[in-house]
This record gives C-alpha cells, structure tokens and sequence, in this order.
C-alpha cells in the first residue's frame, strides 16, 4: 500500500469527523478499510500531513496529542477544564495577539493551532 492512500484516507476520515482525534483513534479508524496497514505506516502519514499544512496536532487536555484537519484556514480552542467542552474561535480574534508578541520578541510564530485553557461561562455559573 503507498502511503499517499494512508494519506487520503486519513484526510478523509478527518472531514467526516471534523474532529480532534488521537493517533491511535485514526489508526484504529483506517485498520477497518486497510486491515494490513502498520501503526507507523500511519504515524509517518501524520507526520507528513502535519508537515504540509493539511492537517494540525495540538494539546487538547485528553492526555494524547489530537488531529484536526485545516479546512477553513487557521483557527483556535477554548477549552474548559470543568466539563472539556471546547469553544472555536477564528484566527482573526488572535492575530493581533500573535502579531503582538513578534514584534516585542523579534520572533515568527508558526503555530497553526492555539488553545487556551480555562473554565466557561456554565461552569462558572455553577460555582
């Protein structure tokens, strides 16, 4: 099997889901379409993937780095440590911060995914 197909279903399966998964939730996904194919097959697509620009990997607070697809250009997460709901917010909310700290700092961000922990609105009510 060529890796470009390990590629494209991985592309795949992240539009349908269009959601935050782990390596091994990806892995396990593409094991029923291609049962032969290797985890590090798989670990190496991702890689690639993330190289690219197509597909991001950040921290979410699950306790394994997650996989989002770039559809729709960059954007970022609010997360909530009480209950783990995740808020989305556009790149455009964020990048005068960005634009901010590389001025000060003489520095180029190239993150493509930030996520800010914290508590919500809800939780909050509910203290």
């Amino acid at each position: 099997m060529r890796a470009s197909s390990v590629d494209q279903i991985i592309i795949k399966l992240l539009s349908k889901k269009y959601a935050h998964l782990n390596s091994h939730q990806i892995f396990n996904e593409i094991r029923e379409v291609l049962p032969a194919v290797n985890p590090s097959t798989v670990y190496r697509s991702l890689d690639r993937l993330v190289k690219n620009g197509k597909v991001s990997v950040s921290d979410m607070g699950t306790g394994a780095a997650v996989y989002e697809l770039l559809t729709d250009g960059y954007h970022h997460h609010l997360v909530c440590q009480k209950c783990g709901s995740v808020i989305t917010i556009g790149h455009e909310e964020v990048i005068n911060f960005f634009s901010s700290i590389e001025k000060k700092n003489h520095f180029n961000i190239i993150t493509n995914h930030l996520v800010l922990f914290g508590i919500c609105e809800d939780c909050q009510n509910q203290e």
